[in-house]
């Protein structure tokens, strides 16, 4: 066994995967979450990071840290959401650093995401709203703290894979229930990267000292389009393409209509301007870096992914 590492956000939706490939690589995993789960690890500790006190020797015997906890993105943010995305990315991260430098803890390899960066540059980030501020701080606090000598920072795209999350667990519904429109091809590139993929990245990190101190965008190289996304839920049906397209102009209107409502209402309703920028919006991101430096090669894709994506999603 080549050693211990701490994997936070262990239950969720990139933990276990991760940790089963730590484990068939040889490392023992001590598992962080908040509710008790059985999964591919060695130990684990029950914790609501950010909320709760570090336990004594959480970090004993650790080599490298593997922070995925968090608070997720939320489509809107409501009252009180800065101090949240604080505890639960900020000061959960403050927390483990502290830890790791009184531990002696080697790696960190924290798990940001490209809202991290907004509309910027992956060198002059502009985060938009409460989630990107505070993943944005705590990459700061992982790279100049000096907490650990070997820190990571990797943003991930839209991270897909059996039984999704967000964006597409919605998007598979829709077409599943037969209410989403088919879109014209509208060109609008969509970076994403699987949850196996993802995980070989964080591990790749946290072994090769030419990653020490640098920030990884994490994409498979191939954007998407919300109309190839649409052809590979359909495929994956066994249903056939429309042969007619839902007008753009119509959706724009309808969008207007909902912002309209919203506001004489004072809430939002489930289809409004912003809904629809987050359905034909391009958000591609550069991941040629993590290629270039590291080897990183992804294995996986939307389309021979999506079968069993469709098939774990809840109807």
């Amino acid at each position: 066994m080549k050693g211990m590492v701490l994997v936070t956000g262990a239950s969720g939706f990139i933990g276990p995967g991760l940790c089963r490939r730590l484990q068939a690589d040889g490392w023992r995993v001590r598992a962080v979450m908040r509710r008790r789960t059985a999964g591919p690890w060695d130990e684990a500790v029950h914790l609501d990071l950010g909320r709760e006190a570090l336990p004594p020797h959480l970090l004993a015997d650790i080599d490298c840290i593997f922070h995925l906890a968090g608070k997720a993105h939320a489509l809107a943010a409501g009252p009180g959401a800065e101090e949240e995305y604080r505890l639960a990315n900020c000061r959960s991260t403050l927390d483990l650093l502290a830890a790791a430098r009184s531990e002696g803890v080697r790696g960190f390899v924290y798990f940001s995401s490209v809202k991290a960066m907004g509309g910027g540059a992956a060198d002059a980030p502009a985060p938009e709203g409460p989630y990107g501020r505070s993943k944005l701080a705590a990459e700061r606090a992982v790279l100049t703290s000096g907490a650990a000598p070997h820190p990571v920072v990797l943003r991930p795209s839209l991270v897909y894979g059996p039984h999704p999350k967000g964006y597409l667990e919605l998007l598979i519904r829709a077409v599943r229930a037969g209410w989403f429109p088919p879109l014209p091809e509208l060109g609008n590139g969509r970076s994403m990267i699987h949850r196996d993929d993802l995980a070989q990245a964080a591990i790749l990190c946290a072994a090769l000292p030419r990653a020490r101190g640098r920030t990884y965008v994490v994409t498979d190289d191939t954007p998407y389009s919300t109309r190839r996304i649409y052809e590979c839920i359909l495929e994956a049906l066994g249903r056939r393409t429309p042969r007619w397209n839902l007008p753009i102009g119509l959706l724009r209107l309808a969008a207007l209509g909902g912002d309209g409502i919203g506001r004489l209402r004072g809430r939002r309703l489930p289809f409004d301007s912003e809904v629809l920028e987050k359905l034909i919006g391009a958000a591609c991101y550069d991941g040629t870096p993590i290629r270039q430096e590291l080897g990183f090669q992804s294995r996986r894709t939307l389309p021979d992914s999506m079968a069993e994506m469709v098939a774990t999603t809840r109807r």
